[in-house]
């Protein structure tokens, strides 16, 4: 399974993207899903350590550019099961999940609805429907990816 996050809407606050699963926008039959992340500062994955905490913000900066492994494991901040993002370089923790503005974030990717302006909406409803993708995905055996372009 391929999670491809295309970021579009760079603001000062704010990143909002597009959302693709396997080379499709990720849709409800209805509306498309967006993302929601902290401020784009530039960050890829080939960059060192170094590089990205002379740029980083903690809690406002939204991951490198690059390609990760996804997992489900157990949150203890949200006290369930949620999809890990491994091995961000200079980030720890970073999670797949529900939440409306850039508050909710901290350096983590929301999945919603962009139809208020910087944020996003129907939230758990667009987490729940990836969550069930990515789980039946990662039952089967299938390595799940992320590109964030």
């Amino acid at each position: 399974m391929l999670i491809k996050i295309d970021r579009k809407y760079k603001k000062e606050k704010y990143t909002i993207s597009n959302v693709f699963v396997n080379g499709k926008r990720f849709t409800d039959g209805k509306n498309y899903c967006n993302a929601l992340e902290d401020t784009d500062r530039g960050l890829t994955s080939d960059m060192t350590v170094d590089q990205i905490f002379k740029k980083k913000v903690y809690g406002q900066t939204a991951i490198p550019k690059g390609e990760y492994n996804i997992t489900i494991t157990y949150s203890p901040s949200f006290n369930r099961m949620l999809p890990l993002v491994n091995a961000v370089k200079g980030f720890t923790g970073v999670r797949i999940h529900s939440g409306n503005s850039a508050k909710d974030t901290y350096g983590c990717i929301l999945i919603g609805r962009n139809d208020v302006v910087g944020k996003i909406t129907n939230s758990r409803y667009w987490f729940n429907l990836l969550y069930a993708d990515i789980k039946k995905a990662l039952d089967r055996g299938e390595i799940v990816k992320l590109v964030i372009e």
